[in-house]
């Protein structure tokens, strides 16, 4: 791809600075002030924190402390705290929650289950710590190694609504907290998040459960910091207007301008523009021709169009049902018609036919944004992952997977994957 990245991810100096982190915590920090405090006036000395931390960057949904023997997790999803007790603490053995308020876990969790049908999974795996997923709620996710660890029997199938079955698991992540009906049910809410990077950092809310803090941070930073520098490159590209894009969605005869937050924040960091929202914050009924024809105008102003209409079966979405939907031709004088740039992200598909944007895309933001830049800036030069161009009927992706970064220079990417090679692929 022409948006070459010359920053690096500096993996080594990532894990230098997360052992060093202990010594530099804020816990240390008091500590060392309090020696130059005369000794009448010394109060008790601070709890030391026994391990890594994680300190939450972007994310809003979540907040983290630390104790000496145990973690405090502020959820926004639910409005509860989960207390997380070290498993060689004597607070463990005598300690439990279960309020309204307060949750209480035993950490490293000794097994885990997830709804499966709402929460992506992907974090897991970039966290290494599959071998302790022991229950799914379905067996339709992209995940490949998911799939494996079910057909192996390390994972079971379990009803989502049966706490009973659910209350074996040390936690039950789940994504709709009006489904929780167990003390060992947590919300796991990324996609409330309203930005890619905010949903990323979930990675370090699930490595608070498993001891993985280290292994999140380096995570959380080397994708951080590609996306960043994927943003500066696309802001940087030599165009005298920006592109402006459509990303739209026909729901019961009826097309809207999608509005959720993160794609937005998407369109912006790739270097192209969105359709202004002031006139587009309204449904177009494809049955009314006045309604299609305001919409059809709007839609003379735009370079790119991405489609997010849900297909049952999507291979059988093809450029013909998209150009129906909409009631233009072939041979429309639509600039996005004519330069064939009608984009959907359902190119990847894992093989159990669930698309891999509603799982892998949502933990590694850096790969969706690298496909967008070649979207909006085409070079011919660069395979996008989760998006296929409608006009050019590109082939879907099938398979595991894949925690890479190919927007990565060589020795980036291969000191990435190394970091990842226990990810349980």
């Amino acid at each position: 791809m022409a948006v070459a990245c010359n920053c690096r991810c500096c993996l080594q100096g990532v894990l230098l600075w997360a052992a060093l982190w202990p010594a530099l915590s804020p816990w240390t920090t008091v500590a060392l002030a309090a020696a130059a405090v005369p000794a009448k006036l010394k109060a008790a000395p601070a709890p030391v924190v026994a391990g890594p931390v994680s300190r939450v960057e972007d994310a809003r949904m979540f907040q983290i402390y630390y104790g000496q023997s145990f973690k405090v997790i502020k959820n926004s999803g639910d409005g509860k705290s989960y207390l997380l007790m070290q498993n060689t603490s004597k607070m463990a053995s005598k300690t439990k929650y279960c309020t309204g308020r307060i949750k209480s876990f035993v950490i490293p969790l000794a097994n885990f289950s997830v709804d499966t049908t709402a929460s992506p999974v992907s974090f897991f795996e970039l966290l290494g710590v599959l071998e302790n997923l022991k229950g799914i709620t379905s067996n339709q996710v992209a995940s490949e190694c998911v799939l494996q660890s079910y057909t192996s029997g390390n994972t079971q199938l379990v009803n989502r609504t049966d706490a009973q079955t659910l209350s074996q698991f040390s936690a039950q992540f789940i994504s709709n907290i009006d489904e929780d009906k167990g003390c060992n049910f947590a919300a796991y809410v990324p996609l409330e998040e309203d930005t890619p990077l905010q949903r990323a950092e979930w990675i370090k809310y699930l490595g608070t459960f498993t001891n993985s803090e280290d292994r999140a941070n380096a995570v959380y930073d080397a994708i951080k910091r590609n996306y960043l520098c994927l943003s500066k490159a696309a802001a940087n590209l030599s165009t005298r207007f920006k592109p402006i894009v459509a990303w739209i969605e026909y729901t019961q005869g009826m097309w809207t301008f999608v509005k959720e937050s993160y794609a937005l924040q998407y369109i912006t960091d790739a270097g192209a523009e969105i359709v202004d929202a002031t006139i587009t914050n309204k449904r177009f009924n494809s049955s009314d021709s006045e309604d299609m024809d305001n919409f059809h105008a709007i839609l003379c102003t735009v370079d790119v169009v991405i489609d997010q209409t849900y297909a049952l079966e999507p291979a059988e979405y093809k450029l013909s049902t998209f150009l129906e939907n909409i009631n233009v031709s072939h041979d429309s004088c639509f600039s996005f018609v004519s330069n064939r740039s009608i984009w959907r992200f359902d190119k990847r598909i894992g093989a159990s036919g669930t698309l891999d944007w509603y799982d892998g895309a949502i933990s590694q933001p850096q790969l969706v944004l690298g496909d967008l830049i070649e979207v909006f800036f085409p070079t011919g030069n660069y395979t996008a992952i989760y998006f296929r161009n409608l006009a050019k009927e590109h082939v879907r992706t099938h398979g595991a997977y894949n925690p890479a970064l190919p927007m990565m220079n060589p020795d980036e990417h291969k000191d990435f994957s190394s970091l990842l090679a226990d990810s349980g692929n």
